[in-house]
């Protein structure tokens, strides 16, 4: 394999994935993937199919056609231990933060730092880290002992990601990371997303806010009726194009090579 294949390999690929819910098409042959230090923006109106892409991604779903591929090798996924076991972690909307823990315990619920004879929480071991992630991510956190409660959404938003780093993982999804922010929030949220393509990791923006992803992505992927609607080089398109091929007003090529559009 030559530098430049090499260069632009994927790190996270699915091919031909279909879901099914009872009458349902929701993902219909779709081909997806993400490399190292690459930011795609997977976009497409309600009901398009975004959702269930990114949950097959997490392995929240288990697609009824289709390949899963890491780092090259397919991989037989039975649950959500299976893609973070592999380098895949998610940042879901809800954040699933506890407002009354500080910073340091959300980073680490569940996977706390123990030592001692009597297996203790180390505290001290646990802020280090801490300290030490946040100041890597340049984040805005004030204390990594401030409670979680009293933080701005985009802070908050912050420690959400910081805590999926935990594990270096090799992608991250980020579902609707901006979503009911302010302009300042929304800006560190965003600056983030740059620092985690400079980490080399390969991220998933699932955003509904088009110039968010314009100012930050590679390559946008449009989902619409289960199907892959089109992929746009940043750069290279505009968000006229892009939100035809999310209406259906126009049809790109790589949706016709996908089955095209469905009347």
């Amino acid at each position: 394999m030559n530098a430049t294949a090499t260069a632009i390999a994927p790190m996270l690929e699915l091919r031909g994935v279909s879901k099914r819910f009872g009458a349902v098409q929701a993902l219909d042959s779709v081909d997806f993937q993400v490399g190292a230090g690459e930011v795609v923006g997977l976009v497409g109106d309600n009901g398009a199919g975004k959702s269930t892409l990114v949950k097959v991604m997490s392995g929240i779903y288990s697609p009824d056609e289709g390949e899963y591929r890491f780092d090259g090798e397919a991989q037989t996924i039975h649950g959500p231990n299976d893609p973070t076991r592999l380098g895949v972690a998610t940042v879901y909307q809800d954040l699933a933060l506890a407002d009354n823990l500080d910073v340091v315990a959300n980073l680490f619920i569940g996977n706390e730092l123990v030592g001692g004879p009597a297996r203790t929480l180390d505290e001290v071991a646990m802020e280090h880290r801490a300290r030490e992630l946040l100041s890597t991510l340049s984040t805005t956190i004030p204390s990594v002992r401030s409670e979680t409660g009293t933080l701005s959404g985009g802070q908050r938003q912050q420690v959400a990601i910081a805590r999926s780093l935990l594990g270096e993982p090799k992608v991250v999804l980020l579902d609707e990371p901006t979503a009911a922010l302010g302009v300042p929030q929304t800006r560190q949220v965003l600056d983030l997303v740059r620092r985690l393509k400079e980490r080399g990791l390969g991220v998933v923006l699932i955003s509904h806010n088009l110039e968010n992803v314009f100012e930050v992505v590679d390559q946008i992927f449009v989902m619409r009726l289960g199907r892959r609607a089109g992929e746009f080089k940043v750069g290279e398109t505009t968000g006229e194009e892009v939100i035809a091929a999310m209406t259906g007003l126009r049809q790109s090529a790589d949706a016709g090579s996908n089955g095209g559009e469905t009347s």
